[in-house]
């Protein structure tokens, strides 16, 4: 079977209201960029018909489409990273369902990586999304390149394109939970950016709530690097030399003027900062202790209920296998 050239990984999850819409936009458009292709919708644990859709899809364009469906929701990243194992593709591209990155705009991405670049990020222009947020993630974004050095601009926009080689070193690793664009960048020689249209989502809401956000930066944070154990480290260690000088200020007061009830309120206040500081510490190591611990019991990350695909070559050794149990058969009778 020929394999294609291009890769286009969708993970899904409750877009029952939009996939009619992104189906009638993203065929055309990767018609008219002349490559070969396929299309991996990965159904994570969806629980309106979202994959009944796909299925109905998947009888429509037999020929380019492709879905997985999880037994249950893994998450928008373990969901693309089963649509890694599953592409073919010498150029893979993700992209949400929910049409806020144009299909129109993929080709933008390819005709960069075929500069010679071997990860291509998108940044959008324009934001259509709340003030907030838009704030929000420029300033987790600062943040984020402090802390692991990961050169990202726009580090909530999915619509991305990779190498074949920078894929196979993603499915290489094993962990249960990641940020697929930053490490991509970690194995990546020669990224590159490119300006993308930013649209409106079509229906429904964003699936990612403010709590969620928070979670996946907590991951990308703790996940690669240990900057954060550092500075609280550093931090420690300031607040040791600040409260030992302290004490002894207290010391030098207490003998220059006597014992004192003033100031009491003070020094609880600088017991209740030192506790929520030591808790905060405890949170944080909390954070590595915690991706250990989902490390070493070598879960699944993700359980596969079924493939909707089209393979020839499979068909094929199947005929060519039962074919051999016909002769086979056929010359045992004759010999009885």
């Amino acid at each position: 079977m020929t394999m294609p050239t291009l890769s286009v990984v969708i993970p899904i999850y409750n877009e029952e209201a939009g996939l009619p819409a992104l189906f009638a936009r993203i065929y055309p458009a990767l018609d008219a960029l002349g490559e070969t292709y396929e299309i991996i919708y990965v159904n994570d644990g969806s629980r309106d018909r979202s994959a009944a859709l796909l299925r109905e899809q998947f009888a429509r364009r037999p020929d380019v489409t492709r879905a997985l469906l999880l037994a249950a929701n893994a998450g928008q990243h373990m969901a693309i990273m089963a649509g890694f194992e599953y592409c073919r593709g010498e150029i893979i591209v993700t992209l949400d369902a929910d049409l806020q990155n144009p299909p129109e705009e993929i080709g933008k991405l390819i005709a960069k990586m075929k500069e010679g670049h071997d990860y291509v990020g998108s940044i959008r222009k324009k934001r259509q999304d709340s003030l907030f947020r838009t704030w929000a993630s420029k300033a987790m974004n600062q943040l984020r390149e402090k802390i692991t050095r990961i050169r990202i601009t726009d580090q909530g926009n999915m619509l991305r394109a990779y190498s074949r080689g920078v894929v196979d070193a993603i499915n290489s690793c094993k962990e249960v939970a990641t940020f697929i664009p930053a490490l991509a960048y970690t194995f990546a020689r020669n990224p590159a950016e490119v300006v993308v249209e930013h649209e409106e989502r079509v229906a429904g809401d964003s699936k990612y709530s403010l709590y969620s956000l928070i979670r996946l930066n907590f991951d990308l944070m703790t996940g690669f690097s240990l900057v954060p154990l550092q500075w609280f480290s550093m931090l420690g260690m300031l607040v040791a030399l600040g409260s030992g000088t302290l004490f002894v200020l207290l010391i030098v007061r207490r003998l220059i003027f006597g014992p004192e009830a003033e100031g009491l309120f003070t020094l609880f206040a600088l017991m209740f900062f030192l506790i929520g500081l030591a808790l905060f510490g405890i949170g944080l190591l909390g954070e590595y202790i915690g991706r250990i611990y989902q490390q070493v019991r070598l879960r699944p990350r993700y359980l596969i209920e079924a493939v909707l695909e089209n393979d020839v070559s499979v068909q094929a050794n199947v005929s060519e296998a039962n074919v051999k149990v016909a002769v086979a058969a056929d010359q045992r009778q004759k010999k009885e």
